[in-house]
């Protein structure tokens, strides 16, 4: 394709809008389209793949663009990571952009130093590389720094995976079985879905298998008490809804009217009858304390820097600091904290987050778990034999990374309460 000047405008007035990372790329972007109606279809998909391309490689596309402008690290991004020929741009080329653009085609990647490589901030890089070492850590980035694939997750009550994956290929979209969740579809491409009639009644949602796997982690039964501490939109908590076959009582709890007000419209496609979603001020909530003790499974997707969902959301990079972290950190203790007191003797606690980094992850539940004796780790490989699922790396913790499962990143660790022990 020749790439029209209108194009280039519109991507680089795009990139003016999101590089300064005052606010999520996807909350921006959608912004940026409202503002500028008379770009087409085809010219907002050109935007949008060219604006998340630059921000997943945004640390090597600044070290080599002469000042790393708007219009440089455009440029840039659609010669050396889009494969868009020179020849193609040249038109709306100005200066001395030919030269600069002809050596960077040319450049070998592979030379730069490592950081520049990862692409990650330095105290991200610095935790990764002393956990992973060198080779794994540079696989991981390498597998952040690619765009994520489209699942899907099937509503066993309305549909049977087998049925869904007809219907895909029935109206022409290409799509496969996830290669480890059991509900899971993946598609080839990313078409629109929201006036498919499988995704109106309710039969598939949008959900990475990563997340598909955690909650199958938490294994609610039919006529249990299940609470999803962390809702937000709600994905999980369809899940499992779906998975109490629309029984017992589902409470979703978040502090945030706004991702509530996302799972309504998705509650009622589902079907589920079980689910009650309910807002809370935090985790000392009047409507958390009365529940305690009475709950059978409780799900923690901890709020986190989110660094395992880069492939989706490159500008956390720009978002999340180191200060940031020891915050999430507290907030990880508490809620965690505040969930394992809802639960009755047997009860089963799940902890999840989409962080890669240990002081998330690990070192929060070990700290629990020295803390509240009542509680005992429950090795994941288990569970997810149980369920038919054969995960490379799942032992003791869930961890699932793009580079190896090909999912969003993932870590989960699954307590359970004692039978007949009290809390101390």
């Amino acid at each position: 394709m020749n790439l029209s000047r209108a194009q280039l405008d519109a991507i680089v007035h795009a990139l003016t809008v999101v590089l300064p990372a005052r606010a999520p790329a996807d909350t921006q972007l959608r912004q940026f389209f409202r503002d500028h109606k008379s770009l087409g279809q085809r010219d907002r998909g050109l935007v949008a793949d060219t604006v998340y391309a630059a921000l997943r490689r945004r640390r090597m596309l600044e070290h080599m663009t002469p000042h790393a402008t708007p219009r440089e690290i455009a440029l840039a991004t659609i010669v050396k990571l889009q494969g868009i020929g020179l020849g193609q741009i040249e038109s709306v080329l100005q200066g001395g952009e030919k030269a600069w653009l002809t050596e960077l085609k040319a450049a070998d990647l592979d030379a730069l130093p490592l950081e520049i490589r990862a692409d990650l901030p330095d105290w991200v890089i610095a935790r990764l590389r002393k956990a992973l070492g060198d080779e794994e850590f540079l696989a991981l980035a390498r597998g952040l720094q690619q765009a994520a694939p489209l699942d899907l997750r099937v509503n066993a009550l309305k549909a049977p995976r087998e049925a869904v994956l007809d219907r895909l290929a029935y109206d022409g979209i290409e799509a496969v079985p996830t290669r480890y969740s059991p509900v899971g579809v993946r598609l080839r491409e990313k078409p629109a879905l929201n006036q498919r009639p499988m995704f109106l009644d309710g039969a598939v949602e949008v959900q990475d298998e990563g997340s598909q796997i955690l909650g199958m982690l938490v294994e609610p039964r039919r006529g249990e008490m299940v609470v999803d501490f962390c809702a937000g939109a709600g994905g999980k908590t369809l899940q499992m809804g779906a998975a109490m076959h629309s029984s017992g009582r589902l409470y979703a709890f978040d502090v945030s009217d706004k991702r509530l007000a996302h799972l309504a419209p998705r509650l009622k496609r589902s079907g589920l009858s079980n689910v009650f979603p309910q807002r809370i001020a935090n985790e000392n909530d009047a409507k958390v304390k009365r529940l305690r003790g009475k709950i059978d499974r409780v799900l923690v997707d901890a709020p986190c820097t989110g660094l395992g969902t880069l492939r989706r959301n490159p500008d956390l990079k720009s978002r999340q600091t180191e200060e940031g972290l020891a915050e999430l950190n507290a907030k990880q203790r508490a809620i965690l904290a505040a969930a394992a007191a809802l639960l009755k003797p047997g009860g089963r606690l799940v902890y999840g987050t989409c962080s890669l980094l240990a002081e998330e992850n690990e070192a929060i539940v070990e700290e629990f778990l020295a803390a509240h004796p009542q509680f005992h780790l429950v090795p994941v490989d288990g569970i997810l034999a149980r369920q038919g699922i054969a995960l490379p790396r799942a032992e003791k913790f869930l961890r699932l990374y793009p580079h190896v499962h090909d999912t969003d990143g993932f870590f989960a660790a699954v307590m359970e309460r004692d039978a007949g022990k009290e809390a101390p």
